[in-house]
């Protein structure tokens, strides 16, 4: 699994406006997110569709964000985790 492509970021950029609205998260770069000065979210693709990899612990947790079903539990996840 690849990180993912500009092609397949704009596919999600609905999701990413979300998210760069949100309070605590800083975009280093179009699609990773750091929170607290570290790598906190960052997308993949492959043949199966997009993966969120969010660090919920030390290790990273790989979430589906290919759908909007899937784009809208991710930012209520990420809304949970900030409490906002």
């Amino acid at each position: 699994m690849r990180h993912a492509s500009a092609q397949t970021l704009a596919r999600i950029e609905t999701l990413l406006e979300q998210l760069r609205g949100l309070p605590g998260l800083k975009e280093k770069s179009r699609g990773v997110f750091y929170r607290g000065g570290a790598a906190w979210l960052h997308f993949h693709e492959d043949q199966a569709g997009i993966f969120a990899d969010l660090r919920t612990s030390p290790e990273w947790e790989r979430l589906p964000a290919t759908t909007p079903a899937q784009c809208s539990l991710l930012v209520r996840r990420i809304k949970r985790i900030l409490k906002c």
